[in-house]
């Protein structure tokens, strides 16, 4: 499909990256989100006579609007879907909206539908998609067209976003659809097959439990445990879903299926999802692992490339593979148990092992139809797709370094290193690989982890697997990711010199260096050509096109940006966006290498685990670019918890560790990574037991002679074979393993020693001692505290003591019951009963490392017994070197070399596959036995030694931390942190109750051992890993987050480089808790010894070290002022008020304290009000520490507790010049006035004029201005024309108007916390607000300079004032419904101070958005009721009223602010009309103010009052006035011109503002917007002039009559007794939302030419706002409503002619539907009127002025046609003869006129219409039925059945009277 570049069906790059940034930027944890749908009209929908409904279905919940009527409703409905869930699952959930038609019962009601994610709407700008119009069809039949078309407005709302304000344009109603389509311009939609080909899948793991297959074992059947599972392929795409055939027990199926799935393209669906399922007979089926394809990467629009060549890209559909998908999930080791990790199976969360993978092809087909929608795959595809599967062997080596972090000891532990199936050493379909370390014990650190102690041997893995070889598509991915790396480091290089505010010199060349460097890389490092490849498919092909070309307009971009940018800090977003562009397209979808996961094995259960994507640590010979970024590296690892609900709060252990992938054909190449010596052991172990005293073989139960280390599997010497390739080297030797002995003072420096005495006793009896008296904690047998001596190196601090710390009677004994079999009690009380029969005391003795003396050596531990065996009192893990009396086992560990053949180097190792030996005798005897003992324990052993290693020394400096979370309840948390490297860790200070630490300290670890060459440690240092924590008395010290910083390395110690302090994010559960300013060196030592070192740091203390000059930061003095306001709203602490607080600020280690407030209920405001404090100030911003202001509170017997606190972060926004004066410190504007002398002021408003207002009032009010304001001109009416004053909607809250900062000029509010994060989740509780402000600014050192003048001075007056306040609810916007019709019943209430007004009388029914248009007055003091707290509640007859929500508005920031924000300037002065002057004081008078305030002179006026001079500048009334309309209500000159240069001055304007509603309920989402303004007058200068009048509009009442002439061309639709087609027509009509007053002509029976005669009147009274141009219609939506429900319909006629049956349904002959604002005009006569007119409208409706309102011309006649619906299209159905007429209710009264024919029957008079004499019910007319069917039709049957009769008569009376007369004849009788 091409499609020119200008339109694509995925939108172009730019965005497509702002989308995943949108969704980033959504924290991943369930939250409230909602979803708002408009469905605000249809158009075009097929069927006739049809009653739609629309149903629209989001996240499992379904909404459906009202049932309207005919093919055009109009609905407007907006829906509301709330939901909690996590963001990324709710954008995979579509919105499906179905129109049906209510009135069928019928299955196929559905008239059409469509489809789209919510992602794609959260993706768009705004996060919403506004009246756009969507294509409705048939979901199941694609060939047909459009179904019609829906028109929508939809919106995502997440936390904090506020949903833009739809704007409705005048000719909405007649905008072309085809232009405002949802899809992109020039794509049509089409119905394309996506035939997803399944070829086969592999390595499924076992699913079903292997129950019956044992019980057919038992009876003769065979073995076939990895086949237990049965697995069908499921995929779903946009809502369908198809599956394959099931192939019953088999884990390697070959389903060979095509499965079509039908969709319209380009589809507003993302994924296409594959499942593959594990059917089960009785039980669902379970999922066995998931993946998607992604069709944004599969697919490309060609819109892709913003490249300015004007040649248009040609895209390509959706394509993919063959290629195989890897599926991940839980781990597959099979159990009966339930699943705890299912979940990931369907694709939720990272999964943590691989489960298989399964061979796909999606290819699209546009237009055709599948027949089948599953067929089988034809055989020569299938032989095609065997050379993709073509294998080849890789070699995986990963050395491990080192494994530290580990946050408790306990078993040992192993790690494990897998690569698909390869190497996972529970799974027994590969061979046994060399894929585990050998276990080790942790060791303790000495201060805080426990580490692996390999020391200078270090444990290898070697895994060899089979792939297909995907190098063409992997380089690729590597040589961009490898421009990208390099570009990242320079863009955050470059993004730390912006924020370190360094000169522009030295940021255009970190600038320069950066853009040089990436274009430099984009030249030289190409992406390899796929000529000749192996595995390639259409999708490589297409995907290399398209990234050279975005690499090409890429480097043309960055070239064109080095040679113009001009301002270098506007092109940081550009890189941005290019470094994002090219990590897109780094991503391959055709990905079929499996990643290699490492897993950390406690014992034999699986803990942890890492997935590395196997292209980053990937060999590649094309070039060294291509190879993976950690191939061959070593590379720092957090392992983490599968499905870990904490988020890494705890890391299980950190591994560095150096892997290297590659082909089995360049192993050798592995050769020049490899460090150290690699060697090969096999390895057993010698058990022996001891019985009665002596040692030997005799005592071990379960256990053999020789076994490998868990002593399961019985081995023995002569059975060991060498694998191919590889020999003995020497014979077998004892070699004692030291990282299994786990001496438990590892590690430590002070260790408590302890044993457990125990003694028994029959119930009642003595206690004696027990037969094990001295047992451990765990009752296993110990030693007697006697024969405990002092290890060497170590001294005993104290003898044997009883410890009874514990929950103990006074002599340490606690007692227990025996259970059987137990020989133990299970629990101990400290009390003694009767029935106790045991117990125990614990025993402690303390010993300490002794100090070395100076210059000896350390001594190497002892190494324990000579002969090589470790002992055990239990046969487990726990071995110690010594023996001790209570042990009963021993082993010792037997090893042999190997070495390969033919030397190979390291690379050998990759020789090494399958088992070494296994005891053949057990196989004679024929016993089955578990696999995995047959042959995996027993790999060879592969380690790395290292002859040599480097001593460096490693310097941390860390300097603070700041926003650290709260965790204590003072809100407050007690903040350290543990310094961990490599295998040392250190503890910086503890602090007390801070949330910005400052350490100020360097911790100095010397001596630290690093194996492994300098040059690989300085490109990629240990990471040093700090985690904070809160230290707390009581209780487990919590983790505040953790931070990762990496040293930076100097390999000679001369180098003169410094380490600088920088940021670094604090995380904790992946998200940013705080930031760490530190940094880090790691010097190499010389052999010399310490010379070189750096001087060592001054001290603080005893072993505390502070951060040396040169790194700290510089500090100059500083001067901060602090204006202490006062303090609002204080929520009480311990249940008791705040009453006398006081404020201490804190900043750079200087403290200073504000005066008490003596009663916070009379005046809240501190009584000085200015603090002053110098302090040592870092001279960079970046470095700045924070402002800590803390409240106490005074409290009896001389309690302060903190009660409440706030940091602020930055002080930049403070920082000012102190010798530039500004008006700032000085008063406001309000109180300065009141702090001049009170003259009293009157406001004469002259009482003329009041004719002239009254006819003004008819077409002019408020809401004229309103409107006129916010553009909506047919609303208004005339206002405008006059010259009248428009006012300013802010589309925000005042506050949110950049230009007035917020209303805190005077003072900011800072919100107090208090308390610890409870849930865990969102902010702590804000207890109450802070005003004041801040001025920064630096003093000279020199203290002989005089300081410069104080900001804050003449202050106001900070007592309290009474107000009268204002507020004016114009209207509300979107409110969440509140009852089940979707809808809610608001009304407003207020709260101020203790006064509340409730508004519930004037509740508006059903309406979400009401008007309100309500003014309320109410009175208050400042400061204490300075929130004003504006609610919107739901009306409920029966329960409680809800509260929709709320908003509050701080009216002393209104008041104190200089921006005049108590009452808004209006543009004019008038002294009458709606807009008259309501300030307390005349414009004048605010300019003298004004003037005073800014230490002006007062403004001069000339002229009488048209000209002034004010601030040095002059000012004319004609400057202003010069074009504006000049009206009569406008007052004196001199005051019109002062109020022009008051709005000249930045103050607020006359306004409405648009304040969001929050609610409890969803205290982030918006609940709804309120379109409303403020007034505040302090009653101390006098009465304010008059206030608005904002009553809502009423509608008018119109009358429409609409008189039914004639109709002709009617569809005859019946066919008479008598064979002629006639129909017997009627009329019916009605208005849309007035169904109830549907009216009908009487029935012109028998129309024989479709004629038909009437002179019917319909009149239909309806509600219509001329304003709006809508009807007003009110009714109760069903019969138990208590209230009418208002709807706004557009005011349109529905004419239907029908067929009238007596017997049966009226048949339904053709409709007609005219909107009366947009009449079509009809025809004069009836040949000239078609169905063409009625398009004319919808074509030209723009164009000309065609459709005139019949509001407009009151009256029209002519003739329309109607259409009906015949398969599929319009046809004629009749044309009516009408005369339509709109009559206001006044003029309805002069001219009446009734309906149909009754009186009074005028204007127009309607005469009975003369209609045929043919037209009459038969039924009721039987003479006229004779005359005209019988008559007309039959008369030549009468007469030719009369003369029959006559000649029949003539005949039978011929007959009767022949014989007579023949007799008569013969006889002759009378002659």
């Amino acid at each position: 499909m091409g499609v020119s570049s200008s339109s694509g069906q995925t939108v172009n790059l730019r965005q497509k990256l702002a989308r995943a940034q949108n969704r980033h930027r959504l924290i991943n944890k369930p939250q409230d989100l909602q979803i708002r749908v408009r469905i605000i009209e249809a158009r075009r929908l097929s069927g006739n006579n049809i009653k739609p409904v629309v149903k629209v279905h989001v996240a499992g919940q379904t909404h459906r609007t009202r049932i309207k009527t005919g093919n055009n409703p109009f609905f407007d409905e907006m829906f509301f879907y709330n939901v909690h869930m996590l963001p990324s699952d709710l954008f995979d959930q579509n919105i499906s909206f179905r129109v049906y038609n209510s009135y069928s019962l019928r299955a196929d009601s559905l008239m059409g539908e469509f489809k789209l994610d919510v992602g794609y709407v959260y993706d768009e700008p705004a996060h919403c998609i506004l009246r756009k119009w969507l294509l409705l069809n048939d979901p199941d039949d694609e060939s047909s067209g459009a179904k019609g078309y829906l028109k929508v407005s939809l919106f995502v709302v997440g936390t904090g976003d506020e949903p833009p304000v739809e704007k409705r344009d005048s000719n909405d109603d007649q905008d072309d659809i085809e232009s405002n389509l949802l899809l992109p311009a020039g794509v049509t939609l089409r119905w394309a097959t996506l035939s997803l080909k399944v070829f086969r899948a592999e390595d499924i793991p076992q699913m079903d439990d292997a129950f019956i297959q044992t019980m057919k074992e038992i009876f003769g059947g065979d073995e076939n445990k990895k086949n237990l599972v049965d697995p069908f392929l499921e995929a779903r795409f946009a809502g369908r879903k198809l599956c394959t055939q099931t192939i019953e027990k088999n884990a390697n199926p070959e389903w060979n299926q095509v499965l079509n799935l039908q969709v319209k393209f380009p589809s507003m669906c993302e994924r296409v999802k594959l499942t593959v399922f594990d059917w089960d007979r009785l039980t669902g089926n379970d999922a066995i692992g998931t993946t998607y394809l992604n069709l944004a990467k599969i697919a490309s629009s060609g819109g892709e490339i913003e490249a300015n060549s004007g040649e248009s890209e040609v895209g390509f559909l959706p394509v993919f593979g063959p290629c195989y998908v890897n599926l991940y999930g839980s781990p597959r080791e099979f159990s009966g148990l339930p699943d705890p990790y299912e979940d990931l199976n369907y694709g939720k969360g990272e999964g943590v092992a691989y489960r298989g993978r399964i061979l796909v092809e999606l290819s699209t087909k546009l237009e055709g139809k599948a027949d089948k929608t599953v067929d089988s795959i034809p055989n020569d595809d299938i032989l095609v797709v065997q050379k993709y599967q073509r294998r080849r062997k890789y070699c995986l080596c990963a050395s491990f370094h080192s494994a530290s972090m580990i946050q408790e000891p306990g078993e040992p532990i192993q790690f494990e290193v897998s690569i698909g199936n390869y190497g996972n050493k529970l799974d027994t379909t590969c061979k046994p690989l060399a894929s585990t370390t050998q276990y080790s014990c942790a060791v303790f650190d000495g201060n805080h982890y426990y580490y692996l102690p390999w020391a200078d041997t270090k444990p290898v893995v070697v895994v060899t697997s089979y792939w297909e070889d995907i190098s063409h598509r992997l380089d690729s991915v590597n040589i961009i990711l490898y421009i990208t790396h390099r570009m990242q480091f320079n863009l955050e290089a470059f993004k730390t010199a912006m924020l370190a505010k360094v000169s522009d010199n030295q940021l255009v060349e970190v600038w320069l260096k950066l853009l040089n460097q990436f274009i430099e890389d984009l030249e030289s490092f190409s992406t390899p050509e796929l000529e000749g490849r192996s595995n390639l498919t259409t999708l490589d092909i297409q995907i290399k096109k398209l990234r050279d070309s975005t690499l090409t307009s890429i480097k043309d971009g960055a070239r064109r940006m080095r040679e113009e940018a001009t301002e270098i800090r506007d092109t940081l977003s550009d890189l941005e966006a290019w470094a994002d562009k090219l990590k897109q397209l780094a991503e391959e979808p055709q990905n079929s290498m499996p990643d290699v996961i490492i897993w950390m094995l406690r014992g034999e259960k699986r803990v942890a685990y890492s997935r590395i994507p196997a292209h980053q640590v990937l060999f590649s010979t094309y070039s060294e670019q291509a190879c993976g970024q950690h191939c061959g590296k070593t590379q720092t690892i957090f392992l983490q918890y599968p499905m870990d609900k904490t988020k890494g709060l705890k890391v299980p252990v950190q591994i560095r560790v150096n892997m290297w992938l590659g082909l089995s054909a360049h192993e050798k190449k592995f050769n020049s990574y490899s460090e150290g010596t690699f060697s090969v052991f096999a390895e057993l172990y010698e058990n022996h037991a001891k019985v009665f005293g002596k040692w030997g073989t005799t005592g071990l139960v379960g256990r053999h002679k020789f076994s490998d280390v868990t002593g399961k599997l019985k081995l023995k010497q002569e059975y060991f074979m060498p694998p191919r390739g590889w020999e003995w080297e020497s014979d077998w030797f004892i070699d004692p393993e030291k990282a299994l002995l786990t001496e438990a003072d590892a590690g430590h420096t002070e260790f408590m020693d302890e044993v457990f005495q125990n003694e028994t006793r029959f119930p009642g009896g003595e206690w004696k001692a027990a037969s094990e008296q001295f047992t451990d904690v765990n009752g296993e047998k110990s030693r007697n505290p006697a024969e405990f001596d002092c290890p060497p190196g170590w001294v005993w601090e104290d003898e044997w003591t009883v410890d009874d710390n514990r929950a103990v009677d006074d002599q340490g004994w606690e007692y227990g019951v025996t259970i059987p079999p137990a020989d133990k009690p299970r629990s101990w009380v400290p009390a003694e009963k009767v029935y106790h029969v045991h117990r125990r005391r614990r025993l402690v003795r303390p010993r300490r490392r002794a100090a070395l003396p100076a210059g000896a050596a350390v001594e190497r531990r002892d190494q324990g017994d000579p002969e090589g065996w470790e002992f055990s009192s239990l046969i487990g893990w726990k071995f110690h070197r010594k023996e001790r009396s209570s042990d009963t086992f021993r082993r010792r560990r037997w090893r042999r070399k190997m070495a390969p053949e033919d030397r190979l180097g390291a690379a050998a190792i990759f020789k090494l596959e399958g088992a070494l030996g296994v005891d053949t005798e057990e196989k004679e005897k024929g016993s089955k036995a578990d696999a995995t003992k047959l042959f995996g324990a027993n790999t060879p052993t592969v380690s790395c030694f290292f002859d040599r290693s480097y001593v460096y020394h490693l310097r941390v400096y860390v300097y603070q931390a700041r926003n650290l979370t709260s965790m204590d309840k003072d809100s407050f948390s007690d903040p350290y942190a543990h310094v961990s490297f490599l295998h040392i860790s250190k503890t910086t200070e503890k602090l007390r109750s801070t949330l910005n630490p400052t350490w100020d300290q360097t911790l100095i670890f010397s001596d630290i051992e690093i194996c492994g060459d300098p040059q690989n440690i300085e490109h990629c240092p240990p990471d040093v890993v700090l985690e904070f924590y809160d230290n707390d008395q009581v209780g487990k010290d919590e983790l505040l987050g953790r931070s990762v910083c990496i040293p930076m390395v100097k390999l000679n110690p001369g180098m003169d480089q410094t380490p600088k302090l920088l940021w670094h994010p604090i995380i904790q559960k992946g998200q940013k808790a705080g930031e760490a300013l530190m940094a880090a060196e790691l010097i190499l030592k010389d052999k010399s010894g310490e010379s070189d070192l750096p001087l060592v740091p001054p001290k603080r203390a005893e072993n505390l070290y502070m951060v040396p000059q040169g790194i700290r930061p510089v500090v100059q003095l500083t001067a901060v002022e602090i204006l202490v306001w006062g303090l609002r709203n204080m929520k009480s602490y311990q249940l008791a008020s705040v009453s006398s607080p006081s404020l201490v600020v804190e900043c750079g280690g200087q403290r200073v304290e504000s005066a008490v407030i003596k009663n916070m209920k009379k005046s809240p405001n501190f009584p000085s009000s200015v603090l002053f404090i110098k302090v040592l100030l870092p001279k960079n911003e970046m470095y700045t520490p924070p402002v800590v202001l803390k409240v106490i509170d005074h409290r009896p017997f001389g309690r302060k507790p903190v009660v409440g606190q706030c940091t602020i972060s930055s002080l930049e926004k403070f920082r000012c010049d102190p010798y530039v004066i500004t008006a700032e410190g000085a008063m406001s504007s309000k109180m300065a006035l009141m702090a001049s002398p009170l003259k009293h002021v009157s406001i004469t408003m002259e009482e003329t004029r009041q004719l002239l207002e009254a006819q003004e009032k008819e077409t002019v009010d408020w809401w004229s201005k309103f409107y006129a304001s916010t553009g909506d001109r047919e609303k208004c009416g005339p206002y405008l024309k006059k010259g009248y004053d428009t006012l300013k909607v802010y589309d925000c809250e005042l506050e949110d108007v950049p230009e007035f900062k917020g209303l805190t000029d005077f003072c900011s509010t800072f919100k107090l916390q208090r308390g610890k994060n409870e849930n865990g989740d969102d902010d702590p509780t804000v207890v109450g607000e802070f005003k004041g402000s801040f001025k920064v600014y630096p003093l000279s050192d020199d203290p002989g300079v005089a300081p410069p003048p104080r900001q804050f001075r003449e202050l106001p007056d900070s007592g309290s004032q009474e107000c009268l306040v204002r507020i004016y609810v114009v209207q509300a916007i979107d409110l969440q419904p509140k009852d089940n019709n979707g809808k809610c019943d608001p009304y407003i209430k207020i709260s101020l101070g203790r006064k509340t007004i409730d508004d519930r009388d004037y509740y508006l029914p059903n309406t979400i958005t009401p008007v309100f248009g309500r003014m309320f007055e109410m009175t208050c003091f400042l400061p204490q009721d300075k929130d004003l707290k504006i609610s919107v509640y739901d009306y409920d007859l029966l329960s409680r009223d809800e509260k929709v929500g709320e908003t509050v508005i701080d009216l002393e920031n209104r008041f104190l602010s200089r921006y005049n924000s108590y009452c808004g300037l209006p543009q004019t002065y008038c002294i009458s009309s709606i807009n008259q002057w309501r300030d307390q004081l005349k414009p004048s008078q605010i300019l003298e103010n004004l003037a005073r305030l800014k230490g002006l002179s007062k403004p001069r006026t000339e002229d009488n009052g048209t000209s002034l001079t004010f601030n040095g500048k002059d000012y004319t009334l004609a400057q202003f006035e010069n074009n504006k309309e000049i009206h009569q209500h406008l007052g004196p000159p001199r005051e019109r011109l002062c109020l022009h240069v008051l709005r000249a001055q930045g103050l607020v304007p006359e306004h409405v503002e648009t304040r969001t509603l929050f609610s409890s309920f969803q205290p982030n989402l918006s609940q709804g917007r309120l379109q409303m303004w403020v007034d505040v007058f302090p009653k101390s200068i006098g009465y304010p002039g008059p206030p608005f009048d904002i009553t809502p509009r009423k509608p008018k009442r119109y009358f429409l009559r609409a008189v039914i002439w004639n109709t002709t061309d009617v569809t005859l639709d019946e066919t008479s007794i008598t064979g002629e087609n006639m129909s017997d027509i009627y009329v019916k009509g009605w208005m849309p939302g007035m169904e109830e007053d549907k009216q009908k002509t009487d029935v012109h029976y028998r129309s024989l030419d479709g004629d038909g005669n009437f002179n019917w009147r319909f009149i239909f009274g309806f509600d219509y706002l001329s304003a709006e141009q809508l009807c007003l219609v009110s009714k109760k939506e069903n019969f138990w409503s208590l209230d009418k429900t208002e709807f706004r319909i557009p005011p349109k006629l529905i004419v239907q002619v029908w067929d009238n049956d007596k017997f049966s349904l009226d048949d339904y002959l053709g409709t007609l539907e005219l909107d009366l604002r947009n009449l079509v005009a009809p025809a004069k006569t009836p040949e000239k009127c078609s169905l063409e007119m009625m398009d004319v409208l919808e074509i030209e409706a723009q164009k000309t002025d065609l459709a005139k309102s019949l509001f407009a011309q009151q009256s029209v006649r002519g003739w329309w046609p109607c259409s009906i619906e015949q398969d599929g299209k319009k046809v004629l159905g009749g044309k009516v003869e009408m005369t339509l007429e709109i009559v206001s209710e006044a003029d309805s009264d002069e001219k009446p006129a009734g309906k149909g024919r009754d009186e009074p029957n005028m204007n127009p008079k309607l005469d009975y219409p003369k209609r045929p004499e043919t037209s009459f019910f038969w039924f009721t007319n039987p003479c006229k039925t004779m005359k005209f069917i019988v008559w007309r039709r039959f008369r030549c049957l009468f007469i030719g059945l009369i003369l029959l009769t006559i000649v029949f008569l003539f005949l039978a009376i011929l007959l009767y009277s022949l014989p007579n007369y023949i007799s008569m004849k013969i006889v002759k009788p009378l002659s």
